[in-house]
């Protein structure tokens, strides 16, 4: 039997939530087409016959001074040193320059072993995988082509990944396909809803907080009160709506895939809207969501 950590790194939207998802066959990390929407050390797990992989869906390898930025930059790279394995995910149809460069080298660095997959090849051209192949071949032999969208080359790629896997006893149960506590995993399907539905110009002003979670024997109900967080007044206006036709769509959507996870027969949740100003420059407001 095999264990191994498996920590993903790539730029920005290349599509490492959705290979997660795609693997685990169950929601663990929340899609954007916005980037950088990931912000935090998401785990999926996988079991077969072979053993177990324990993924991990780091935020986007994005160089900046900002330091909502950094935080992400050090939450990735930390991830990658306590890891078994890497899967270095790259996008055919963007041009490989500094931020590709520098993922590179700090993998050389690291002499962790390494898988390399690229991303997209249903909707990439023939142009795009040649530049990408000749780019990658210069630091990398065994270079794989996958489509995490159609599940397209995703056997092969746990095929190298089991190759690299230790021996090992499981760290989780079969049945289990992520580790994220209860609230997290509320928080974040609110928060891609709200990215979604009404605010794609706004996706790094927000965050999501879930205030309580209260079970109920009674009527075999739960209850969730949640807030969506955002930078400024009007910022708040516009996740609201018009006559909160906004907060609505957000509400109906994510109620629709919480409701997956619970089992009980009523899911009453209590969303709403406010102001926390400036939250991406606060270290104790970073600290606390990263």
């Amino acid at each position: 039997m095999k264990c191994a950590t498996v920590t993903f790194i790539g730029r920005p939207s290349t599509g490492k939530s959705t290979l997660v998802n795609t693997i685990c066959e169950q929601k663990v990390s929340i899609v954007s087409t916005t980037p950088q929407t990931t912000r935090n050390v998401i785990r999926g797990i996988y079991t077969d016959q072979r053993g177990q992989l324990i993924f991990s869906d780091t935020p986007g390898f994005h160089l900046s001074e900002q330091k909502l930025n950094q935080k992400l930059q050090e939450t990735t790279r930390s991830s990658l040193k306590e890891s078994d394995i890497i899967l270095y995910l790259i996008d055919p149809k963007r041009e490989a320059k500094e931020e590709e460069e520098t993922i590179v080298k700090l993998l050389l660095s690291l002499k962790i072993p390494t898988v390399v997959a690229i991303n997209k090849i249903d909707i990439a051209s023939k142009n795009e995988l040649t530049a990408t192949r000749e780019f990658l071949a210069k630091s990398f032999k065994n270079i794989l082509e996958i489509s995490a969208q159609n599940d397209e080359g995703v056997d092969e790629l746990l095929i190298e990944l089991f190759k690299l896997a230790p021996q090992g006893p499981l760290m989780y149960p079969p049945e289990a396909y992520t580790d994220q506590p209860l609230e997290f995993r509320i928080s974040e399907i609110i928060r891609e809803k709200a990215i979604k539905e009404v605010i794609e110009e706004l996706p790094h002003a927000i965050y999501v907080e879930v205030a309580d979670l209260e079970y109920s024997q009674e009527d075999d109900s739960v209850w969730i009160r949640a807030f969506i967080n955002v930078e400024k007044e009007s910022q708040k206006g516009i996740v609201v709506g018009k006559g909160g036709s906004g907060i609505k769509k957000i509400r109906q959507a994510s109620f629709k895939e919480i409701r997956r996870i619970f089992a009980q027969k009523n899911l009453h949740l209590d969303l709403r809207v406010k102001t926390h100003p400036k939250w991406r420059k606060s270290q104790t407001a970073l600290d606390r969501l990263l």
